[in-house]
């Protein structure tokens, strides 16, 4: 380790920066941000600084910098475009003992400024000890997408609170269990959510004096998208990573699935056509019963939970049982699907609107609102569909869908496996008869089909030879 992380309490002591550039600019934010009372020496400022000189939030001396400036500071930082100025500014500042960063010059340094992440009261900190502020901007960026905002409303919750565990829980041991349920449970979860009241009430029912310690788990009914893993949220990222039993159905890709802890007990439910692993009023069951025994559940969903993925079945009865739960979206496989084989589901000069509909209804009929999927300058999604494909073709011409109208399948779209077929509702049969997909296949049927030979750009690795009649991303 080459430099001693350490966090400076600069509530109110004297701080001086010598420069007037955008550089100076983001070392006084920061400053400023921590209490600091600030001192500027410049001849100029950029807009940034003048702005934040007029609200009078620091000091400004219009003038170069003088030795006698060093006087009483706590901490220096010379910021300007002359390596000699800062450098005897640097110089002063450690013969009188005063911690002094000069930038693009670390050798002149006696500390530096880290990148940061800031969740106030949280405050993470990332240096390269010297090398690399770049590779240190890098690892912020990545960290400040991994961490939620909530992190930092955990932390005043906390501070709320500290007392109180201290008085309620006199053994170090006890105290530590109490706080790891509250910073990784529902509490955590909760203030995550926005639900702040909610996580109040947990804590005090955690802090009374006849509570026994909590055996309710949760679920987190999480969307897992189409199947390209990059398409996964953050939050769901973190709630799959801290859930010890998966509930998984057949469309989640393997490459997500391996995102899920290690260590957690994997349950699979899924339903494919004639052949449902577990029925829909079991796996309802099962999600209550897992999280009445203490477990965080996650009920892994491709797509979407709540469009085509029984996600509002499964919650009504965990609400009716008092289990908590919570929802995180994921992206819909018409959204992500269509994304990646370039036909966009809206667009002024071909689609004014988009209707999701199920190709598979729940008593296995195709007995669809037809009338209304006929209207023009719309784009009809069909999830499910490929069995009914021939009927779905039938249907839509017999309610008056011209015969020349584009259609588009796409195979196991946003994965590598993925493969478009384009055709009209009066060609598309012969061609899949032809040369079969495989489930799920998703259809588009719009005029937007026409674009996707001007706007595909998704070519996944294992790309297979384009015959005539079939359009093979």
């Amino acid at each position: 380790m080459d430099l001693l992380p350490i966090f400076l309490d600069m509530q109110g002591r004297p701080c001086l920066v010598v420069g007037g550039g955008a550089t100076a600019a983001r070392k006084v934010s920061n400053l400023l941000r921590a209490g600091a009372s600030v001192t500027l020496v410049a001849p100029e400022l950029c807009e940034a600084l003048a702005r934040q000189v007029a609200s009078g939030a620091l000091r400004h001396e219009a003038r170069r910098f003088a030795p006698t400036d060093i006087s009483g500071q706590r901490l220096v930082i010379a910021a300007t475009d002359d390596r000699a100025v800062n450098r005897q500014i640097a110089q002063l500042a450690k013969a009188a003992d005063i911690p002094v960063n000069v930038v693009d010059d670390p050798d002149a340094c006696t500390f530096v400024l880290p990148s940061i992440v800031d969740r106030s009261p949280v405050t993470i900190a990332v240096s390269s000890g010297k090398t690399s502020p770049v590779l240190a901007r890098l690892l912020r960026t990545r960290l400040e997408a991994l961490i939620p905002a909530g992190y930092g409303r955990l932390a005043e919750l906390s501070g709320r609170y500290r007392e109180r565990v201290k008085a309620r829980f006199s053994e170090q041991r006890d105290r530590r269990r109490f706080w790891d349920r509250v910073l990784q449970g529902a509490v955590a979860e909760r203030i995550f959510a926005g639900q702040f009241q909610e996580a109040e009430a947990i804590i005090e029912q955690e802090l009374a004096p006849d509570a026994l310690e909590r055996d309710m788990g949760e679920v987190y009914l999480v969307g897992a998208g189409p199947g390209d893993p990059d398409l996964i949220s953050f939050r769901a990222l973190r709630l799959m990573q801290q859930a010890d039993v998966v509930v998984y159905d057949r469309l989640v890709a393997a490459p997500i699935l391996n995102m899920t802890r290690r260590d957690a007990q994997r349950i699979y439910v899924g339903k494919e056509r004639n052949h449902h692993a577990m029925r829909q009023e079991e796996i309802n069951r099962l999600l209550a019963d897992l999280a009445k025994d203490g477990h965080r559940v996650l009920r892994l969903k491709g797509g979407d939970p709540f469009i085509f993925g029984r996600g509002g079945e499964e919650i009504d009865t965990l609400a009716a049982e008092g289990v908590p739960f919570q929802v995180i979206p994921g992206i819909t496989a018409a959204s992500g699907c269509a994304a990646y084989a370039g036909i966009p589901l809206t667009h002024r000069d071909y689609a004014q609107s988009v209707t999701f509909v199920t190709g598979h209804l729940k008593d296995g009929t195709i007995d669809l609102n037809w009338p209304a999927l006929a209207q023009p300058n719309q784009t009809v999604v069909f999830y499910m569909g490929l069995v009914g494909l021939p009927v779905i073709v039938e249907r839509l011409m017999a309610h008056g869908v011209p015969p020349e109208m584009p259609i588009a399948l796409v195979q196991q779209g946003t994965t590598h496996l993925q493969r478009v077929y384009t055709g009209t509702l009066a060609t598309i049969r012969a061609i899949v008869e032809a040369d079969p997909p495989s489930p799920p296949t998703l259809l588009i049927v719009g005029e937007v089909v026409k674009l996707r030979d001007k706007l595909n750009w998704y070519s996944p690795p294992d790309e297979p030879v384009q015959g005539a009649t079939t359009s093979i991303v």
